[in-house]
């Protein structure tokens, strides 16, 4: 993906796209194509202490200036809140390939600058690779500390820092010009930042007020000061070539900078060639994927965050994410260590919704996560198909989904349980236990308790699979889950179809069916074991492209609901009110690529037309943020990206029906499914 001047040719135009790198462990850097920091969660190095939770802003960036015959030409570009300095102005170009390289030239001075993270580490490198064809020159780098929680602009404390000692850090004593920094904020945390040539000027100083766009937009605070202790100067002489590394860690072990930019660079072709296939689609989403995918210190195995900037892991997310970031790219030992992650949290049935971030005790108010982990374990077994990952789930996993299925059928908390009909009722009061989960204080923005459609086409989805397993692991039916999967059929018919709209009911309650034309029915048809006749799943797969498709998703609601909101703006309140009254969300569309394709028999037809939508949407990877897909967006056209800019179940749907529809592993997974189970 490579940018050029045309491109930014305005501050506004510069900052509409952005990048994002990941260091395995929940830490990460981003910033725009400018290199200006358009919200309060850009930064070079946002740390992250215990993963996946404790994270810290530290180095926010780096003001870069060439000083040349006595006049300065700025390189990065950053809005303060009394001006700008224009470095764009400078910059030749931008490209991403995995890691972000930024092109500048001045008077026959080219600089190349790119940015790694340390695979594990807390740790940003930063190269300069430098040619100079003209008169001598100076490289001027001042970097920007703070010690802050990245959701929050800096206040005084975190602008406080006391200069280290380096003779505490033997690793540190061949670096002459090492600056080594404590915050006020965190005394425990050492922050090391050093070049590799050059020398350091010491003045110490706070920026004036740095402005993010992106934070004014929401309501949220868009100014800040940031710390700047210094600068790097760096000697250019005429015709030199050379390289130079800026490094910022918490890490005390020596770093070698130039060996963090080749691994990372082998490591992310590595992931680009997941697939053989020149589309972006191949290229990039493996990459995506691997941002999800991080380390949960307190057990010490894997897990998927939900999404960046802010997200962390939760259950519902993960397990609808599963198949595509771990199964498709063929990830199977991540696989394997998320489902242990999470069913040693299950509790009651439930797994958790999410974790919070203070290491306080996992929250379980979800209806969905425990069905989508019954459907994820499935989903390993088939993809994976080996006599070890069998093994597996049939020790470690089949009695957790055994609990589940029981709890479901007994009835566990948050009004959990099945009625007389045999489907699942969910939710009272104030509970919000589907993914349509907003609470605005005592607003339940959209309630759906009672019987919702997804959550009960789950259920019967989970059925089947349990029959399956039980099968092969117990030689026998003992429980029942086919009897009571067939129960679960008749009553959904009977319950569910909306004759007037040629559709399903979103919710069954004792007054009956709510009408709303959501998402949600799409899950019924594209789960591998549905309920509906065939003509019938036609039906609601023609409703929800009627109503519902956008070229990046589902609607959360269709334009014709006197609720609808067409965009997703605005002060939190506001945005909490649109977040699924209209508001159009990324992962919604993998369930209806793949019920496309199943009620058309995936036929060479359907899967040209599926093909064209999924192209339509995939030349949105070159736009925002950069490779990856966004969490919403909004419901009338041009469909601006909203919410999170980088969200995992967003990439992981499209990766899932990237593999199996598009490139026929549905073949594959079915016979898998015949050769375990038949």
């Amino acid at each position: 993906m490579r940018y050029g001047k045309r491109d930014w040719t305005s501050y506004e135009r510069g900052i509409e796209r952005e990048w994002l790198i990941t260091n395995g462990r929940s830490g990460f850097a981003g910033a725009t194509m400018t290199g200006a920091n358009s919200r309060k969660y850009h930064g070079l190095l946002i740390a992250c202490l215990t993963s996946p939770e404790e994270r810290y802003m530290i180095l926010n960036k780096l003001q870069e200036q060439v000083i040349c015959e006595g006049e300065s030409y700025p390189l990065t570009t950053t809005k303060y809140q009394k001006n700008i300095v224009k470095g764009y102005e400078n910059q030749q170009s931008f490209s991403y390939d995995g890691l972000p390289h930024y092109r500048y030239v001045i008077n026959g001075l080219v600089i190349d600058k790119q940015v790694a993270l340390a695979y594990g580490k807390n740790t940003v490198v930063i190269a300069y690779d430098i040619c100079n064809n003209s008169k001598e020159a100076v490289l001027d780098v001042s970097p920007f500390l703070t010690c802050r929680n990245p959701g929050e602009c800096s206040k005084k404390v975190n602008l406080t820092f006391e200069k280290g000692n380096q003779e505490n850090n033997k690793t540190s004593k061949a670096l002459k010009n090492e600056q080594q920094f404590i915050p006020q904020f965190n005394k425990e945390m050492l922050i090391r930042l050093w070049s590799t040539e050059g020398d350091f000027k010491d003045e110490e100083q706070l920026t004036e007020k740095v402005f993010y766009d992106v934070d004014q937009t929401t309501g949220d605070p868009c100014t800040e000061q940031l710390y700047k202790p210094g600068s790097y100067e760096i000697n250019i002489a005429p015709y030199e070539k050379k390289t130079v590394y800026i490094v910022c860690t918490l890490e005390k072990e020596n770093i070698n900078p130039a060996k963090v930019v080749k691994q990372e660079k082998l490591r992310i072709s590595k992931l680009r060639n997941t697939f053989k296939e020149e589309r972006l689609m191949a290229k990039y989403l493996p990459i995506a994927a691997d941002h999800f995918i991080v380390q949960r210190d307190s057990i010490n195995s894997k897990t998927i965050l939900a999404g960046y900037p802010w997200f962390l892991d939760w259950g519902r997310d993960t397990m609808i994410a599963f198949n595509g970031l771990t199964l498709s790219t063929g990830r199977f030992d991540d696989a394997k260590e998320i489902l242990k992650s999470f069913v040693l949290y299950e509790k009651d049935g439930l797994i958790p919704n999410m974790f919070p971030n203070n290491q306080g005790k996992p929250l379980y108010n979800t209806v969905d996560a425990s069905l989508w982990f019954v459907h994820a374990t499935y989903s390993y077994l088939l993809y994976s198909n080996h006599e070890e990952s069998t093994a597996f789930v049939e020790k470690e996993i089949y009695p957790y989904l055994k609990k589940i299925i029981k709890a479901y059928k007994e009835g566990t908390h948050f009004s959990i349980h099945m009625e007389e009909d045999s489907l699942i009722w969910a939710g009272s009061g104030l509970d919000q236990v589907t993914w349509m989960d907003v609470r605005v204080n005592d607003i339940v923005v959209t309630p759906r308790h009672g019987k919702p459609v997804e959550i009960n086409a789950l259920w019967y989805n989970a059925l089947k699979i349990m029959a399956c397993l039980e099968q092969k692991f117990e030689n026998g039916q003992k429980e029942g889950y086919e009897e009571l999967a067939e129960k679960v059929k008749i009553s959904f018919n009977k319950a569910f179809w909306n004759e007037a709209d040629g559709c399903l009911y979103d919710v069954v309650d004792e007054k009956g069916g709510d009408s709303s034309i959501r998402p949600n029915q799409i899950w019924a048809v594209s789960l591998p074991f549905t309920m509906l006749p065939k003509e019938k799943e036609k039906s609601v797969v023609r409703k929800v492209f009627e109503d519902l498709y956008t070229p990046y998703g589902l609607r959360s609601l269709t334009p014709a609901h006197p609720d609808y909101h067409p965009t997703y703006k605005g002060k939190l309140f506001d945005r909490d009110m649109a977040y699924h009254q209209g508001t159009t969300w990324g992962f919604p569309i993998g369930a209806f690529f793949t019920a496309y394709c199943k009620v058309n028999q995936y036929s060479k037809e359907a899967l040209e037309f599926v093909e064209s939508l999924v192209s339509d949407q995939e030349v949105d990877l070159e736009n925002q943020c950069l490779g990856t897909i966004a969490e919403i967006f909004d419901g009338d056209s041009p469909h601006f990206a909203r919410g999170c800019y980088a969200q995992a179940w967003s990439v992981g749907e499209l990766l899932r029906v990237y593999y199996e529809d598009l490139l026929g592993g549905r073949i594959k997974l079915e016979e898998a499914h015949k050769k375990m189970f038949c």
